[in-house]
């Protein structure tokens, strides 16, 4: 007696991986970045570039090197450490408190820039104000970020902006950058392919 073959199960579905921003995407943006903060600065002058790690910090220093590349101009660079200004702080294991460091001629009554490489609820945003109020006071501050993936929960938005990648709240943005992750690449996870 034959018996009718089992039936298939459908494949397993995968998570979708979309590659947004490949290598010399990257750096064209941060040129592009480089060349607003020029404009909108009139020529950076009086401005202090501040990179929220973790990615952050190198994008503000690739930020400064367009700068000086462009218009011969040198930025000051430092490193905002906001780790002990999250509000999730209760809710995620223990962090490592990395080191805040200020440029040589600090940030009072200078224009300072956040960096940073995406934006999403604006929480990290906040956490860098208050970082930024116990460590000096600039005279204005703006902010500039690789990513606007949008869904924000407070009322916070980036200055200047790489690429807006409009998202849903099951995705997730995932820059890397060869100063931290070996290369440069922006990816958009989420959904999922059959």
């Amino acid at each position: 007696m034959a018996y009718p073959p089992a039936a298939q199960s459908p494949p397993a579905r995968q998570p979708s991986v979309k590659v947004i921003l490949a290598s010399a995407d990257v750096q064209r943006v941060v040129d592009r970045i480089a060349h607003q903060i020029l404009e909108k600065t009139q020529g950076a002058q009086q401005t202090v570039l501040l990179g929220i790690p973790t990615r952050g910090a190198p994008l503000a220093r690739r930020l400064a090197a367009r700068i000086s590349a462009f218009e011969d101009v040198a930025v000051p660079v430092g490193v905002l450490d906001i780790t002990l200004y999250r509000d999730d702080l209760r809710r995620h294991a223990t962090r490592a408190v990395g080191p805040t460091q200020l440029p040589p001629g600090g940030i009072d009554g200078k224009r300072v820039i956040l960096v940073d490489d995406v934006l999403f609820s604006g929480r990290t945003v906040r956490a860098a104000l208050d970082a930024l109020n116990d460590v000096g006071r600039p005279a204005s501050v703006q902010l500039a970020v690789l990513v606007d993936r949008g869904h924000r929960e407070l009322p916070i938005r980036a200055d200047y902006v790489g690429k807006n990648i409009p998202t849903s709240l099951a995705e997730s943005v995932k820059v890397t950058l060869a100063e931290t992750d070996d290369a440069d690449e922006v990816k958009l996870y989420g959904g999922t392919t059959s």
